[in-house]
């Protein structure tokens, strides 16, 4: 019986887009079996200055549903040594806007025989970052937009009573 090969990619998931399903699929498609690693509020807070707009116990749910990944697991350190030999991973796929960064766990892989280090291009146009942005410019639209509904929600439920 061959050995299945298990892939691990993680990341915070925040806001859930195309571009973290493409890296999912992507890294899906290298092997048999694929490991995400959710980080964790505090995780995101170390490293990104910030805590996620969507709490991990959401993210990390959203991850599990997912068709292509076999498993997630909670990511409480970078890239860690212990959590890719405890899930005996062969290959880790990650961003390439990581490529120049150090992270303990990507040179071990490096180093080890029959693993490998995969670098997927970023989804052009699309971020957590620029979603963020983009609500931030449209702030007044949506809360005008949404004080309309509620407006028009509250008429039609009057009209009801009637």
């Amino acid at each position: 019986m061959e050995k299945k090969v298990r892939v691990f990619t993680s990341g915070s998931f925040d806001l859930f887009h195309v571009g973290h399903l493409n890296i999912l699929e992507k890294s899906a498609a290298l092997g048999d079996e694929l490991i995400v690693g959710v980080s964790t509020d505090e995780l995101i807070a170390e490293y990104k200055g910030m805590k996620p707009i969507i709490p991990f116990e959401q993210r990390f749910r959203i991850i599990s549903s997912l068709k292509c990944v076999t498993k997630a697991v909670k990511q409480v350190k970078l890239t860690e040594i212990a959590q890719l030999k405890e899930e005996a991973i062969d290959v880790v796929t990650i961003g390439d806007d990581w490529m120049d960064k150090y992270l303990e766990g990507l040179e071990w892989m490096k180093q080890q025989e029959g693993k490998q280090v995969v670098y997927f291009p970023y989804t052009p146009g699309i971020s957590t970052t620029t979603i963020k942005k983009d609500i931030i410019s449209h702030t007044n639209q949506i809360v005008e937009a949404a004080l309309q509904r509620e407006a028009e929600q509250d008429l039609n439920w009057k009209e009801d009573e009637h």
